[in-house]
């Protein structure tokens, strides 16, 4: 069975995506006893909301004509949408179900890191489907912050390790 996205679609898991992520950086935070930790996870949820934001804000400048389709002429880009969609590349559920409560510090970063690369995965095929009038722009600035999110948790696992 194929699935076809349009833009409105693209950018409502784009959104998804960004509750998924605030939420589990909040509930990261309540399991830890770390302050600075605590701060980090609670800092990184606000910059998901934030996206959340944004892209809702472009899906709402989207007109009708644009909602109902995207700009794919290969097919690419829905392929992995397709394979993401069915959960082989990366799926939208929330990734805080995970938790157990019993991962140290170090596996709350790592498991975070994995899905900020999730998520710039996504970001980057979307911007194959988002032409530059759409706000291909705004994604990049995202996928820009995503990079910051890996390199601010990963900073905070090395600190763990002195």
């Amino acid at each position: 069975m194929t699935i076809h996205f349009n833009a409105d679609e693209v950018f409502q898991m784009a959104e998804q995506i960004e509750r998924n992520g605030a939420k589990f950086y909040r509930i990261a935070a309540e399991r830890t006893a770390d302050p600075s930790a605590k701060q980090l996870l609670l800092d990184l949820a606000a910059m998901e909301v934030r996206h959340e934001r944004i892209f809702a804000e472009m899906r709402s400048e989207l007109t009708e004509e644009e909602r109902k389709a995207t700009f794919d002429p290969e097919g690419e880009a829905a392929a992995y949408l397709n394979a993401m969609a069915d959960g082989h590349v990366f799926d939208l559920r929330d990734p805080s179900k995970r938790l157990t409560g019993k991962e140290s510090l170090d596996d709350l970063f790592r498991i975070a890191i994995g899905i900020e690369k999730d998520s710039i995965v996504f970001y980057v095929t979307m911007t194959d489907l988002v032409p530059a009038r759409f706000g291909r722009g705004k994604i990049d600035g995202i996928i820009n912050e995503e990079q910051k999110h890996i390199a601010l948790l990963s900073r905070a696992m090395s600190l763990l390790k002195k």
